[in-house]
């Protein structure tokens, strides 16, 4: 019996270590249009900017993540945006060195300064 207990408890714990994530801290930083603030600003509970954690498996999932937070389909209400990322602490840059993700941002002029 002793020996089904220690057995278990090696199996749960190597599938917790096994699917351990780690943490990436994605940095939103809001530009308003004109007189829209309140809205551009809802998503980060009427802040400009606000932190956002998420669990991830890899340093490269944390800038897919990070990249992915410079989509913009609020056209009218955010101006644009600064996203900054880190894995576990440490700063991320993007793949040529900025700290800016949408500095990278494939989208970029198609999805920001449209304001109206």
């Amino acid at each position: 019996m002793k020996r089904i207990v220690l057995l278990s408890a090696a199996i749960l714990l190597s599938i917790n270590v096994g699917a351990y994530a780690n943490q990436c801290a994605v940095n939103f930083t809001r530009n308003a249009c004109p007189g829209k603030e309140v809205e551009s600003f809802k998503k980060c509970d009427g802040n400009k900017s606000c932190t956002k954690v998420s669990e991830v498996t890899s340093a490269q999932e944390c800038q897919k993540v990070a990249m992915k937070s410079c989509a913009n389909d609020r056209l009218d209400i955010t101006k644009s945006k600064v996203i900054t990322a880190s894995f576990q602490g440490k700063p991320m840059k993007t793949a040529s060195g900025k700290d800016d993700f949408c500095a990278e941002y494939a989208n970029r002029d198609k999805e920001f300064n449209r304001c109206q």
